[in-house]
């Protein structure tokens, strides 16, 4: 550490400065004490002690790191360390003078005064180099010259909390954001008239729009990363009057341990106003099943299945294997992962979900701890005018996942489900209801823990509304929703896997997880919240037409189904569903056999009915057509394709 010290040219100057600081603190104690005439006897004093005193209190502030820190961060808990290593030095040399010169010719009241000093001289000395270093253009004009830097664009903060203090710190100190902030908005009636870093508070939210025409603001950022959907709609409401720009911080659970800088500020997005909290995860629980494991992801390439991939590195597993048959997406999830994950033993495996010869070479390989089943095909109105492909990708697939976990030691698999999967009147829910059913059948009859996670729609994801809306917004419109009265549950991308992660730590076994999600959302509501987010009235400017149900679609989906019993877990944010007895492993096989017959004849209303056999609560749109399906051409010679899928 010395010798770093040694190095360090900022070491020596502090060094040097707190030797002549003490001294002088020290002499000054004397001067003080005899108000400017020392007697006769105490020069002799002071050359005795002086020596070895400055001694004692460089060698504590080593001791206390205060020679640690950098000049232009020096905090509380500096001012702490220096306050302990005074106070220790003044004990220290207290005990001495008494042992060797038993106070004789001392006076008592200087080591008293030379303390004060000391904190004074020594913190003021750090106080000003901070000052110096960090006060930037716009502090200088704030705190010196009393005015306000022209060429920087004025800016309001709302929320003067400590988002918006560290908000502001980061401003302060980094010369390259072209923002002066002219004041803070918050609603606090005590907050009111007071400043924060030299900067006041100039009222609340109703004020805003006078605040901004009155200091010709050029921009507001809201700063209450924890305020609920519903303050942060009152928020957005009182910016968007003023006709000015506004962004936001983050929630905290996008940034990383607490983490608020300036360059995390973004635009105000449809997720901040989702009308319910995020998921707080129980860290630990997760960690005790994937620090140090072999973790293995299906669909990793997915929207899913990357922010799983994402969320597992984090807490450091021996291996994460990715399976994914999204060649590019693979790749460019590699890369991102070592790029964030260096030290990550991260294996890419390239293959398809329903061929159990190659997912079963790629278990053997790796042998997987923990799976997460992500793979899936999701989309509505596409499952419906190929669900043969559903069959294959959806039902098969899982079974085959679902087995080897059940075959090859794993010790617990997570299957990822969704609430069309209740009551469904589509083929992709139909289909995700039998996953539910083949992984509750392997849980009863396999030593691998088995849990189902359902959830709604989530925000951003392929194939979601919410890119569908920007791209049409973007366009002028119109924005189109299928019904006025349609209704959603809703959820982010970071909750849905946080949900999944958690998940996997709670269960036991058999069980299907869902999320408490709070009040379900009309798409149409959703639609004007975007169009007034992009800065245009909706019916106006940008045009919203309803285009009707689409094929398989409800108005209004559902989590729980008939005959599941709701139980309570460790998590209030989390309900668990224990379903009835499962169906036999030979009826399991006698469904998933029908389907596949059924599937590779590309036999619409064949599916259909089969998979109602086997679901007995789908409610299928039945309409008989011709057996084949002659319009579609299929990717495999179809002896060929039962070949491959025979196990």
């Amino acid at each position: 550490m010395l010798y770093r010290l040694a190095r360090n040219r900022n070491f020596f100057i502090t060094l040097i400065g707190d030797i002549g600081l003490v001294g002088l603190a020290y002499y000054a104690a004397y001067l003080i004490r005899f108000e400017g005439q020392l007697p006769a006897t105490q020069p002799g004093l002071i050359h005795q002690t002086a020596v070895w005193m400055v001694m004692i209190k460089i060698v504590l502030f080593f001791r206390f790191d205060m020679y640690k820190g950098m000049w232009r961060y020096f905090s509380v808990v500096d001012m702490l360390n220096m306050v302990k290593a005074c106070l220790l030095s003044f004990s220290i040399t207290i005990l001495i003078v008494l042992g060797v010169y038993r106070f004789e010719g001392f006076s008592r009241s200087v080591f008293v005064i030379d303390l004060g000093l000391c904190l004074l001289l020594i913190g003021g000395f750090r106080m000003a180099i901070r000052i110096a270093l960090t006060d930037g253009r716009r502090g200088m004009h704030r705190l010196w010259l009393r005015k306000r830097n022209t060429h920087l664009k004025n800016l309001v903060i709302v929320g003067a909390g400590s988002a918006g203090e560290k908000l502001m710190r980061e401003l302060n100190e980094n010369d390259d954001l072209a923002y002066d902030v002219v004041g803070f908005v918050d609603d606090d009636p005590l907050k009111l008239k007071q400043t924060l870093h030299g900067v006041p508070i100039l009222g609340n939210l109703q004020d805003l729009k006078t605040i901004v025409r009155e200091y010709q603001v050029g921009e507001i950022i809201i700063a209450i990363p924890s305020a609920s959907a519903q303050t942060m709609r009152r928020i957005v409401g009182f910016c968007k009057s003023t006709g000015v720009p506004f962004k936001t911080l983050p929630g905290m659970g996008e940034l990383i341990e607490g983490r608020v800088t300036a360059s995390a500020v973004r635009e105000v997005r449809y997720e901040d106003l989702l009308g319910r909290d995020p998921v707080n995860l129980d860290l630990d629980q997760i960690g005790r099943y994937l620090t140090g494991k072999r973790v293995m992801v299906t669909g990793g390439a997915g929207s899913i299945g990357s922010e799983l991939c994402r969320q597992i590195a984090r807490f450091a597993p021996s291996q994460l294997i990715i399976v994914e048959r999204n060649e590019s997406g693979l790749y460019e999830l590699e890369l991102e992962l070592k790029r964030n994950y260096p030290g990550l033993n991260t294996v890419a495996a390239l293959g398809t979900i329903q061929i159990h010869g190659t997912m079963e070479q790629i278990f053997d390989a790796h042998r997987p701890q923990t799976v997460f089943h992500a793979a899936a095909y999701k989309h509505v109105p596409m499952m419906e005018h190929h669900p043969w492909e559903a069959v294959f990708n959806n039902v098969l697939g899982s079974r085959v996942v679902v087995r080897l976990c059940a075959t090859k030691g794993v010790e617990r698999c997570v299957v990822v489900s969704t609430d069309k999967a209740v009551r469904p009147t589509n083929v992709m829910g139909a289909t995700k209801r039998m996953v539910e059913l083949i992984t509750e059948c392997y849980a009863v009859h396999s030593t691998c823990k088995f849990m189902a996670v359902r959830f709604g729609n989530v925000l951003g994801s392929a194939g979601s509304v919410l890119p569908l809306f920007k791209a049409q917004i973007q366009a002028g419109g119109p924005v189109t929703v299928t019904d006025p009265e349609v209704t959603r549950y809703f959820m982010t991308i970071p909750e849905a896997c946080s949900l999944i992660l958690q998940a996997g730590g709670l269960g036991r076994g058999s069980e299907i997880f869902i999320l408490k999600m709070g009040t379900p959302v009309k798409i149409d509501s959703m639609a004007r919240d975007m169009i007034t987010l992009s800065g245009f009235i909706p019916d106006e400017e940008i045009e919203i037409q309803y285009t009707g149900l689409r094929p398989g679609e409800k108005l209004y989906e559902e989590l729980i189904t008939q005959g599941e019993d709701v139980l309570p877990t460790e998590r209030n944010d989390i309900m668990v569903l224990k379903a009835g007895a499962c169906l036999p492993p030979e009826v399991i096989d006698r469904h998933v056999a029908e389907l596949m017959d059924r599937a590779l004849d590309r036999d619409v209303y064949g599916i259909k009915l089969a998979l109602r056999a086997a679901v007995p609560e789908y409610r299928p749109q039945l309409q008989k057509q011709s057996t084949k399906n002659a319009d579609v051409i299929p990717f495999f010679d179809e002896s060929k394709m039962k070949r491959l899928l025979a196990n």
